[in-house]
């Protein structure tokens, strides 16, 4: 894009703002790069309006809400038939008002969505040959489903609701395709925010000006705005309601790991001095003029990242692994009706989440400091004594660093013959001490714990973790091998796919590539990390002394 076109639009789009009541105090709204779009930017000057830290105003009539499509003259009633039938949700009323107003030749939003990138880095939008990088890894097939449930969804209901609009706004029905719905629905996801709007906001009294400016909401009645933000019909006018919304302004702020900006919703004014606002906060002791100002998105790990945001974070310390055991497995191992039934009853887990964290309080700590080699984390246990004593608690425990109810889900899937007998003797014993109160969830995982130990589960979670490695390492080689790729790459940065050429001795690989094999090297360290915990936790309960 021409550096000229970008100030057209930059141009067009401020005027927008100001216009609809936004403030731009401390900041600049430029553009960044070609992987960010644009940014907010510190201004050389603070407002001499202000003395405090607020950066920038937006008026919360400029955000893009539940509520505020059901308002819309051509698409709210039309989303609020679907609504009532249950065909669509919060999210898709959002994402629906984007692709419409994309494709209307007289959008009065067309100055906020033409700031908006055009393509994104999520693997929706990967080619096939980039979409090959994530094979092995959750995303790969949770972008395959994902992409199967999109084009579904746009054919059998969007494509039509849009070609209907578009004629009724003098538009042509020709111009609908799949990419402005994967446009729209990629804009949402990477940009919406969940907002604690104050009740009288949401449910205004009156349909006269709440915001201050000459925007009004008007109503079909409570009833239908209280559904649109699924509230409970009981909420009381002080209360606050959380809803999900774009609010264009704010949502120009980028991530990072250590940001210098939070944003806040002002129901009163009395720190925007603009009522019913939601403003950007410098949490900054010193802002550096034209320096960028970042937020925080959340402690997300790559794989969140790159599914919802479309980038990823070298080394990135809220990184994670997913594990499971494939709840269709179940059916076809020995006593599957008991176990399931155990499962149940112990609230058990087949599924977890491992942050890179946990790694600090295992067997081989990765950036353990001196603060947390004073205050040991016990492992929290809900199973922390036997049914009868004498099952001691083994040693290793206080490092073991999977979740409990996983480990009480994988207990119970690795069960033998015998010790389900002993786990029925157990309870039938209890039930028959006290008929009239069946044993808690608790219980039962005593009674597991006493028959079976962890050697089981740690067996099945060390060959979840080796199968999980295999996977990874089938289609792309060795963590060493996707480390000496990265380190050999020339990224660029268009979102164009790359012809494989050398360019002094450094292969060209596109964004999107880099992205995948960034994410997928973590996964495999992660992979590696923690079956090297699993194997030395079997190994200290396979020759423990305290069975």
């Amino acid at each position: 894009m021409a550096i000229s076109e970008e100030k057209a639009k930059l141009e067009v789009f401020l005027d927008w703002l100001q216009v609809n009541g936004a403030e731009l105090r401390g900041c600049n709204i430029n553009y960044s790069d070609s992987r960010k779009g644009f940014g907010i930017f510190a201004s050389a000057s603070t407002s001499t309006e202000t003395s405090d830290d607020v950066l920038l105003v937006v008026p919360l009539h400029l955000a893009i809400t539940p509520m505020r499509v059901l308002q819309e003259p051509l698409l709210g009633p039309e989303c609020q038939k679907m609504f009532e039938q249950g065909q669509v949700d919060d999210r898709l009323l959002m994402i629906l008002f984007l692709t419409f107003e994309r494709l209307r030749q007289n959008s009065s939003w067309k100055p906020y969505l033409d700031m908006l990138p055009t393509r994104f880095g999520n693997p929706l939008w990967f080619s096939d040959d980039e979409l090959l990088e994530l094979k092995g890894t959750n995303l790969y097939h949770a972008t395959e489903l994902q992409k199967k449930k999109l084009v579904s969804l746009f054919h059998e209901q969007v494509e039509g609701l849009m070609k209907k609009l578009l004629l009724l706004d003098g538009g042509s029905e020709s111009e609908v395709s799949f990419e402005h719905f994967l446009w729209a629905n990629s804009v949402f996801w990477s940009r919406a925010l969940n907002i604690p709007l104050p009740h009288s906001f949401v449910f205004p009294q009156s349909q006269e000006d709440v915001g201050g400016t000459s925007h009004t909401i008007e109503t079909n009645g409570e009833k239908d705005i209280q559904a649109a933000v699924s509230g409970p019909a009981s909420i009381a006018p002080g209360d606050t309601v959380w809803v999900e919304g774009l609010v264009p302004g704010i949502d120009f702020c980028n991530h990072d790991l250590k940001p210098v900006a939070t944003w806040e919703v002002d129901g009163t004014g009395s720190v925007s001095r603009v009522p019913f606002s939601m403003y950007l906060l410098s949490v900054a002791q010193n802002r550096i003029p034209n320096k960028e100002i970042s937020i925080s998105y959340g402690n997300k790990g790559n794989e969140e990242l790159l599914y919802l945001y479309g980038f990823v974070i070298e080394n990135n310390p809220d990184d994670y692994l997913m594990v499971h055991y494939p709840v269709e497995a179940i059916p076809s191992i020995p006593f599957s009706d008991t176990k399931g039934q155990l499962l149940d009853a112990q609230k058990a887990q087949l599924r977890c989440l491992l942050p890179k964290s946990l790694l600090d309080d295992g067997f081989f700590p990765q950036t353990r400091s001196k603060a947390r080699e004073s205050d040991e984390k016990e492992t929290v246990r809900s199973c922390n004594f036997s049914w009868s004593g004498q099952r001691k608690m083994p040693s290793y425990m206080k490092k073991l660093v999977f979740p409990e109810d996983f480990m009480t889900g994988l207990r119970t899937i690795a069960m033998q013959e015998d010790e389900i007998y002993k786990v029925s003797a157990m309870l039938e014993e209890l039930v028959e001490s006290r008929p009239e109160e069946q044993p808690c969830d608790t219980e039962v995982r005593m009674a597991v714990w006493e028959a079976c130990g962890d050697c089981g589960a740690l067996q099945l979670l060390v060959d979840l973790l080796n199968s999980k490695m295999m996977k990874l390492e089938e289609n792309s080689g060795s963590e060493e091998q996707d480390t000496r790729r990265l380190e050999e790459a020339c990224v660029l940065e268009s979102h164009e796919e790359p012809r494989e050429l050398e360019e002094e001795g450094r292969r060209r690989m596109s964004r999107n590539k880099w992205s995948s094999v960034v994410y997928r090297r973590g996964q495999k360290q992660l992979t590696r990390l923690f079956l090297k915990e699993a194997e030395h936790a079997l190994h200290l309960s396979l020759s423990s002394s305290d069975l």
